[in-house]
């Protein structure tokens, strides 16, 4: 393609270029890159958003990384933007991606070293190639995961619909532009302004993109791996140099640590930073680190390679960087605990219900949930607006049971993965059971919501009174000399995942005239909650021992 320019004051260029792939697809790019003679080292981002954009909502303008010293690429991803062919999501990017890496390394602007960058999607896309291609000399990707289940679409057995179904519908509004559907256009967007796509999103993916792959993960359970994909990024690319960038409050976290770990695994020495960022939303140091991460292994004139692996994490209440050291450890048993106590009254009376550390909770409590009024989702990694919430409001409800601590006398660190231990039971073949933990202030007239999680539950095994396990998203907090900590229990968490209809006739969604009111029975007795080290993943948590 012949398009091209210059940005600002002629310090940056820019071209597009085209790569038609071994089966006769043409891929487009945008390339940017420094005014004048000589090569460069190649950053590139593959993305199905169209190249223009260059993933701007989080990452500063690919000119900036020209002005740097690097060939910047934004890769228009097949059947996306100005591409060719069809678009097939994930199962598509093995071959692109080996194909387009020998390319960039060939540009005439490229002096043969490439870095990728880029985040969700485009993150994924860098970890994805065909056997025996050459790993790129770095890689950077920020807020994504292999696992097209644990780490896309479903969390604790329960899919996440408002990401889901907003994330689909983009996908479906790039393809109606494509071809020319205005009318489809226009409906997907009024349906994500007014809020319409809650109820009404599956139909519009239907008639939209009814072979996407949002639309089909909705349509699998998420109570079973049966049918879902893990992809397997090759392990000389996993022992090259990796930054990793992820929030407090992104969906994807869970897939970050999973990708510190494979990369530790095989050999390689990834460096991680977790920082006060949801997934649009990030700290604005991210960019300055990721130029000094690529400066170090594509800058020099020697081979460079991180000497160790680092976990660094910010610190959610005292706002400051800290080194995440037990992000190594291989320990399965829990390093603190917390048991659950109530006389009965934890849904109503905000003193009563108490969780007390180093002891085992004992008493039964009631929590009713009714589909008319669900429980709304705040703040968190799910909710429309994600981050860190006041949710006292939402502790007040007569729906949703509080265990609160005693003051603290000295500040205590909160490191790692929150895990609830809870045998209950459901009077419906279904249920939902959706957790909160907070710092409550000195004067307990604030609750400042850390971290929430999800458990899902359907069929006859949700009528059985048996041992549940939840994990909730992980965190790094202080509680200081007189807060407290909170532990909240509902059975809704709307809209973050869909409503659970009490039954498997109909399937989880927005509230409807199926959906049945819900009681779950709490059964304190041996209940824990425990903080397990963050490299913890998918582990099967003992909670055999006393706290």
């Amino acid at each position: 393609m012949s398009a091209e320019g210059q940005v600002g004051q002629e310090s940056v260029r820019w071209r597009d270029a085209s790569l038609t792939l071994s089966d006769g697809v043409k891929l487009v790019s945008k390339l940017w890159f420094p005014k004048g003679g000589g090569t460069w080292p190649a950053l590139l981002m593959r993305q199905p958003y169209g190249r223009n954009i260059a993933s701007t909502v989080t990452y500063i303008h690919p000119a900036w990384w020209a002005s740097h010293g690097y060939l910047v690429v934004v890769q228009d991803v097949r059947g996306q933007g100005d591409s060719e062919g069809d678009f097939h999501g994930f199962s598509q990017e093995a071959s692109d991606t080996s194909q387009t890496h020998a390319w960039v390394r060939a540009l005439p602007e490229c002096n043969g070293r490439l870095g990728t960058y880029g985040f969700s999607y485009q993150g994924l896309t860098q970890l994805l190639a065909e056997p025996g291609t050459p790993p790129p000399d770095c890689l950077s990707p920020a807020m994504a995961g292999v696992d097209e289940r644990n780490h896309w679409s479903c969390e604790g057995g329960a899919h996440w619909w408002h990401l889901g179904l907003a994330w689909g519908l983009q996908l479906a509004a790039l393809q109606a532009r494509r071809l020319g559907n205005e009318e489809g256009w226009q409906e997907i967007r009024r349906s994500l302004e007014n809020g319409s796509y809650l109820y009404e999103g599956t139909a519009i993916l239907k008639r939209h993109d009814p072979q996407g792959m949002a639309l089909s993960w909705l349509s699998r359970s998420g109570q079973s791996d049966k049918g879902w994909t893990v992809h397997q990024p090759l392990k000389s690319w996993l022992r090259q140099p990796m930054l990793l960038l992820g929030g407090w409050w992104d969906p994807h976290l869970q897939g970050l640590l999973d990708l510190y770990r494979r990369s530790s695994q095989a050999g390689g020495n990834p460096e991680l930073h977790i920082g006060p960022a949801s997934h649009l939303q990030w700290w604005p140091e991210a960019q300055q680190l990721q130029l000094n991460f690529f400066n170090r292994h594509l800058q020099t004139s020697q081979v460079s390679t991180n000497q160790e692996s680092h976990l660094w994490g910010w610190n959610i209440t005292t706002s400051q960087w800290q080194e995440i050291t037990d992000a190594t450890q291989t320990q399965k048993s829990p390093i603190s605990g917390w048991g659950l106590f109530s006389k009965g009254m934890a849904c109503l009376d905000p003193s009563e219900g108490i969780l007390q550390r180093n002891k085992a909770g004992s008493g039964v409590v009631y929590v009713v949930h009714d589909p008319w009024r669900p429980v709304p989702a705040v703040g968190g990694h799910l909710s429309p607006q994600p981050g860190l919430v006041e949710r006292n409001a939402v502790d007040q409800r007569a729906d949703v049971a509080t265990f609160t601590s005693q003051a603290v006398q000295e500040s205590l660190q909160l490191n790692g993965i929150p895990a609830l231990h809870l045998t209950m039971q459901s009077d419906q073949p279904g249920f939902d059971l959706c957790v909160a933990l907070s710092i409550v202030n000195r004067s307990q007239n604030q609750a400042k919501q850390l971290t929430t999680g999800t458990l899902r539950v359907q069929g006859e095994q949700a009528l059985q009174l048996l041992p549940r396990k939840l994990l909730l998203q992980p965190i790094l907090a202080d509680l200081q000399p007189g807060e407290r900590l909170r532990l909240s229990i509902a059975g809704a968490a709307w809209p973050a995942i869909g409503v659970n209809p009490g039954q498997d006739q109909q399937p989880c969604g927005p509230p409807s005239s199926h959906c049945q009111v819900v009681t779950l029975t709490l059964q304190l007795s041996g209940s824990k909650l425990m903080l397990l080290p963050l490299n913890s993943g998918n582990i099967d948590i003992d909670f055999s021992q006393e706290p």
